[in-house]
């Protein structure tokens, strides 16, 4: 998959309506801090396009990156950050469910979890939740350059483990240091929009 072109199309803030977009989506949730941004930089092939922040909860509207002028990349707002009020955090849940229940060309739903630690009550909750409305999450294990290589099986394991996903979870590890794991990634999302072709003619 070779980025040619990347455009931050529309934002949506929490009053927001959501767009309708004529090309496939593919949106990436996570809990702050779990390198969303940074993933979707390396995905895009751009520094610092999708904006980094070492502070929490940066993120709080749903960004639509138009790919190559037939694919969006949306970058929802992360969860489980206790730095703002319950009524923020409350009214971002709203949104991200409402896109995900409103989005027609909505094709998968990457959720990012930190390899180096068992999933966190909200990242089951996502998870389970994502399950509930008949979406597949594929896991992204990020932070991969924080642990050895000896251990990352065990820890897939038990990220597999500790969000129930069953045997047909994808788990994709990745590190935005190295940005191993990238050309799988980019691999699984071009054979998606293959599909996509191929459903369509």
């Amino acid at each position: 998959m070779v980025i040619k072109s990347v455009e931050l199309e529309t934002v949506c803030g929490i009053t927001s309506v959501i767009p309708q977009n004529r090309f496939p989506e593919i949106a990436f949730a996570g809990k702050s801090n779990v390198g969303k941004s940074s993933l979707i930089n390396a995905l895009m092939n751009r520094k610092s396009y999708a904006r980094v922040s070492e502070k929490p909860g940066k993120t709080q509207t749903i960004n639509f990156y138009l790919i190559n002028k037939n694919l969006y990349f949306v970058d929802l707002p992360g969860y489980g950050y206790a730095g703002v009020s319950v009524e923020t955090r409350g009214k971002w849940g709203k949104m991200v469910e409402n896109y995900l229940h409103c989005s027609k060309q909505l094709k998968a739903v990457f959720l990012l979890v930190d390899i180096r630690h068992e999933p966190s009550a909200n990242d089951c909750q996502m998870y389970e939740w994502m399950m509930s409305q008949g979406y597949h999450p594929v896991i992204i294990a990020t932070k991969l350059d924080k642990i050895k290589r000896s251990q990352i099986q065990k820890h897939l394991n038990m990220l597999r483990k500790g969000l129930r996903a069953d045997e047909r979870t994808l788990i994709f590890p990745f590190s935005a240091l190295n940005k191993q794991g990238r050309d799988e990634i980019t691999a699984y999302i071009e054979s998606l929009s293959e599909q996509e072709e191929s459903t369509d003619e």
